[in-house]
Order: structure tokens, then C-alpha cells, then sequence
């Protein structure tokens, strides 16, 4: 008998949505550090910070509750301009955000810190939580635009992350499980350790098929979820209404457009082999499920999901 919309709710209620209480802790901590580095920055560099604001997962209400395979992170944007923000200063920014970061906290370990190519990243050890705080170099013509650091060159890549959010409520709007699904698959790629299968990409395929008409109960389209991978093989370019007829051409082996861009492919770092690998298993997962569904049995279910998985009836 195929899984309720109840039962899986109940599981991502229980097991897999952060509890409010956790989401309060991580705000004030989040809202801590966003007070200190706003008010750090300003005072020790010449850089004008036009506004701080949370995203990613955090922000979009898709995050997974913590656990043995999934982290806990939360994404801080800063949005820098001025006259002083030029070639220079964007090579540094990571450099000036990581110092005023160790200031802000001289106590904690140096491992604590790090420095990536898009964002400087600090860990708390009590409550689990990372916070990647990103630098994002603001487009004086348009609000909430920006632009990123590129993860594999000195490029930048325009982005907008109240644009995503929108994204989110939109799609939430369409069908009112849809932040359900989202975590659903989420799990579903950190047990099968899919790590080239970011949950953005996550997020845009399922918000691709609720555009295509996406119906069904929560237990169905995961499935869909699933065989959509599977079928198509992630050869099919996917583009959404807010690209308009902007989208750009692309050659990587998986082409997902950017709502907010439509000359980013959030996919572009997939390569030909992580492609065949996420689609081989989205295939043998959909075969799981389906048996799963049919037999009624956790224990099948778990070899999705974890050991965790367990449904109230």
C-alpha cells in the first residue's frame, strides 16, 4: 500500500524539518554574527556593505534537520559597493570577512575557520551549525542583484538571492507539499552520498516539475522525482518562466538555468561521470520505491532513507 500523505508527512515533521525551537537558537545566533560583522566591518574597512541577508536553505525553509549525514548550514550574504569595490578588493573579500570573522571571535579554534572560493565558512561546535557568509559585489541598477565568485575561475556569476526565495514561495504557492518534497529528495541524496547533486538543483527540478504539472501524493511525486532523472538521463536542458526567452546555450553535460539568471547554469559542475552516476541511482532508487510502495515495508524504505525512516500510521 503506497505511503499516505499523512504518514510522510509525520516523517518529515519528526525526523527530517528543523524544529522551531532549533530554528530560533540558529537565528539568534545567525543575527548575532550578522550585527557584529556589519558593525566590524564598517569600522575597519573601507568597504560600504549595502545589505546582510540570509539564504540558501536556511532562509528557504528546505533545510534538513541535523544528523550523521546531514550538516547544518547557513548562508549569510553581503552585499558590498562603493567606489572602492574594484578588481582588487573583490580578490580580498574572503581575506577581509575571514579576519573580521576571527576578531569577532577570538576564542574559537583556527579550525573553526576557513576560507572558500565562494564564501569564508565558520563552525560552532555546540550547536552544529555552519554559516558560510558570501560575499556578493552588488549591481547598483537593480536591487538584490549581484555578483558571486565563479567556484572554478576568476569569473563572477550574476545571482539574486531574494529572486530564490521568491523562486521557493512561488513554487510553495503551486503546491503546498512542495518544501516536503524538497527535504524528502535532500535525504534521499545525502544517504545515497549523490555530493555532486546540490540541493539547488534539487530545489530547481522539483520546481521544473511543478511547473510541467508536477500532482499526485507526496509519496508519488518523489517517485516522478526519481524517474525523471531516470528517464531523461539529465540531457534535457531545464529552464523555468522567469528566464523568459533569455536562457543562453550551454554545453555541460547538465543544463539547469538559474531563475534568477539565465546566463548561470546551476548544474555546470556536474561532469559527464557524476551525471551517469546520479542517474544510475535515481534509477535503482525509483525501482526501491516502487517496490517499497507496493510492499508496504519501511525496511525497504530505508535503504532510501536511513535507518531513521519510520512513518506514525
Amino acid at each position: 500500500m503506497p505511503l499516505t500523505n499523512s504518514r510522510l508527512r509525520d516523517y518529515d515533521s519528526n525526523v527530517l524539518r528543523l524544529p522551531d525551537d532549533r530554528r530560533k537558537e540558529y537565528h539568534r545566533q545567525v543575527d548575532y554574527l550578522v550585527a557584529c560583522l556589519d558593525r566590524e566591518l564598517a569600522a575597519n574597512t573601507d568597504l560600504e556593505v549595502t545589505k546582510v541577508m540570509k539564504a540558501g536553505s536556511f532562509a528557504k525553509h528546505t533545510i534538513l534537520r541535523r544528523s550523521d549525514v546531514d550538516p547544518v548550514d547557513v548562508d549569510v550574504v553581503l552585499y558590498f559597493a562603493g567606489d572602492s569595490v574594484d578588481r582588487r578588493t573583490l580578490e580580498t573579500l574572503n581575506e577581509d570577512v575571514h579576519s573580521i570573522l576571527m576578531a569577532i571571535y577570538p576564542n574559537k579554534a583556527l579550525g573553526d575557520f576557513e576560507i572558500q572560493r565562494k564564501a569564508t565558512t565558520i563552525s560552532f561546535v555546540g550547536t552544529g551549525l555552519n554559516v558560510d557568509v558570501v560575499p556578493i559585489i552588488a549591481d547598483s541598477r537593480r536591487p538584490g542583484y549581484g555578483w558571486q565568485y565563479s567556484t572554478a575561475d576568476d569569473s563572477f556569476t550574476e545571482t539574486c538571492p531574494p529572486a530564490h526565495l521568491k523562486f521557493i514561495r512561488d513554487r510553495k504557492a503551486q503546491d503546498r507539499h512542495f518544501r516536503s518534497l524538497v527535504r524528502l529528495s535532500k535525504r534521499w541524496r545525502n544517504y545515497a552520498e549523490l555530493k555532486p547533486l546540490k540541493s539547488f538543483a534539487i530545489e530547481l527540478i522539483l520546481g521544473h516539475l511543478v511547473d510541467k504539472g508536477f500532482s499526485g501524493t507526496i509519496e508519488r511525486r518523489f517517485e516522478e522525482f526519481l524517474l525523471y532523472m531516470a528517464q531523461s538521463g539529465l540531457q534535457q536542458p531545464i529552464t523555468f518562466p522567469e528566464n523568459g526567452c533569455a536562457a543562453r546555450q550551454f554545453d555541460d553535460p547538465v543544463v539547469i538555468v538559474d531563475p534568477a539568471s539565465a546566463t548561470n547554469n546551476v548544474a555546470a559542475r556536474i561532469d559527464e561521470q557524476e551525471r551517469e552516476e546520479i542517474v544510475e541511482v535515481a534509477k535503482t532508487s525509483w525501482e526501491t520505491a516502487h517496490f517499497a510502495s507496493a510492499e508496504d515495508d519501511d525496511e525497504v524504505w530505508k535503504e532510501l532513507f536511513g535507518p531513521r525512516f519510520g512513518t506514525g500510521d
